[in-house]
């Protein structure tokens, strides 16, 4: 489970009764976090910042945790990732309350509420951070994104046309979508359907 300190590992069921491990990423998780950026679909891949098949993408990701600025988790069955979260921590300044989320879930597990979990423990490091507002980024082919975004909670949207180039060199419409965090725990509730998962992660505790 998470904890004060910022650690995490949580064992989690799916919607289909399967269970995955949600915890933080670790120096060792390089070949399985490869292979699961490599399984994903081109579709998938395309509107991803960085071409994460290549191997430097991915150490660089490692190398990124160890600065403390990113926050890296890795949900994982059995030897093998299935998704992927981090929280990008503006560390000081007038950005020092804010924070970014993204989310990378493998195809066979979307629609089993394991983005909303893997959000969950995100929020709460944002919390463990005094973060107050969460945003998220991503291109606008991304509908997928945008919807579960939208469902936990994320409302206020705007968009910058013609921004940034996709893996396959087209320019792409930037929207940028961001919430309270305390807004993104109320919201949490319905989706998640756990009357007790505040009181189990220590949200509003001293």
């Amino acid at each position: 489970m998470a904890s004060k300190g910022g650690t995490v590992k949580h064992t989690s069921t799916l919607k289909d009764g399967r269970q995955v491990v949600i915890r933080d990423m670790q120096p060792d998780d390089f070949e399985r976090s490869l292979a699961f950026f490599r399984e994903l679909p081109p579709e998938d891949r395309t509107y991803l910042r960085v071409d994460v098949t290549r191997p430097e993408a991915v150490r660089a990701r490692i190398v990124d945790v160890e600065t403390g600025r990113v926050k890296r988790l890795v949900a994982v069955e059995g030897d093998r990732v299935v998704a992927d979260g981090s929280l990008e921590l503006s560390g000081h300044g007038w950005g020092e309350r804010v924070a970014e989320i993204r989310l990378i879930v493998a195809r066979p597990y979307q629609r089993l509420q394991l983005g909303s979990l893997l959000a969950r423990e995100l929020f709460f490091l944002a919390a463990s951070h005094k973060v107050e507002r969460i945003v998220a980024r991503f291109m606008s082919p991304q509908e997928g994104a945008r919807r579960m975004l939208k469902r936990l909670g994320f409302d206020e949207e705007f968009t910058i046309p013609n921004q940034v180039l996709d893996q396959e060199g087209r320019w792409q419409d930037v929207v940028i979508i961001r919430c309270n965090l305390e807004a993104l725990w109320q919201r949490m509730e319905a989706v998640l359907e756990h009357e007790d998962w505040k009181a189990h992660y220590g949200v509003g505790r001293e």
